[in-house]
């Protein structure tokens, strides 16, 4: 059983189609991108993964579990974080308070046993420190432990917000445009720690992402999408020859000069 199942998935906005019948599979231990020109519908199943969205069609599964039973806020019970393209952090807070915040799904604790501190609390406390301060040695972020989120640059308040998302322990770790911003340095410095995090962790990872040198040099498998639809789907090498993800990217010349024919199909249709 794969870890993450989307079946003939469609999402419609009024009369426009954002994913078109999309199905796909990722496998424990992978790391999965989504690659596309803008509008081909990749955040979007990220936000039908999230439920921010609910398809007009198809069904999503999640390690044995139907997503689409799910309120939001109880899809990270499941096990999935994720990071988003504009950078979601509380700006007035530390970058420990903002790491804190990525262990509330692990809190078992209520208001009265919080107020009174209770042994139990004070064990549990501990553990959500130790569990943030592990992902702040992975990050490198010692330096900005107490920092506040306001001031710090832009490249490092990406990696607090991939530090919040591992801070929750997910199974599967939804990466919006991770390299996005980000210098040369930084994003092979991300390159880096996505190695580590599905290699050290252990944690599945799927991402959506323009940058094609990152996708090729972490990617198990990728998918590319196009007006919400599938054009092509394994390693990075195939997905980027592809005849219809080169049309896609640059248009028919760009297949011609690339050595390749149009599809026949296509052409009748014209």
């Amino acid at each position: 059983m794969s870890l993450l199942e989307l079946k003939n998935v469609t999402q419609r906005f009024g009369g426009v189609v954002a994913v078109n019948d999309v199905s796909m599979t990722v496998e424990e231990g992978e790391v999965f991108a989504l690659v596309g020109p803008n509008g081909a519908g990749k955040s979007t199943v990220f936000n039908l993964l999230s439920r921010f969205y609910t398809p007009a069609e198809g069904t999503i599964r999640f390690n044995g579990h139907d997503v689409l039973a799910l309120a939001p806020d109880q899809v990270p019970d499941l096990g999935i974080a994720r990071t988003f393209q504009n950078i979601e952090l509380f700006e007035n807070s530390t970058v420990l308070y903002n790491l804190l915040i990525g262990r509330h799904r692990h809190r078992t604790s209520n208001m009265f046993t919080d107020l009174i501190f209770t042994p139990g609390v004070r064990a549990a406390e501990k553990e959500h420190r130790e569990a943030v301060e592990e992902v702040i040695d992975f990050l490198d972020l010692q330096a900005y432990r107490d920092k506040m989120i306001a001031g710090l640059p832009y490249g490092v308040r990406k990696v607090v917000e991939l530090g919040r998302a591992l801070a929750t322990k997910p199974k599967l770790l939804l990466l919006d445009e991770p390299a996005s911003g980000l210098s040369v340095e930084e994003t092979q410095d991300m390159a880096f720690w996505i190695e580590d995090i599905q290699k050290q962790m252990g944690i599945t990872v799927l991402m959506v992402e323009h940058d094609m040198g990152l996708v090729s040099a972490v990617s198990t498998r990728v998918m590319a999408l196009a007006e919400g639809a599938e054009l092509a789907t394994g390693t990075a090498v195939e997905v980027q020859s592809h005849p219809a993800v080169i049309e896609a990217y640059l248009g028919t010349s760009g297949i011609q000069k690339a050595g390749h024919q149009p599809n026949k199909k296509k052409d009748n249709a014209a």
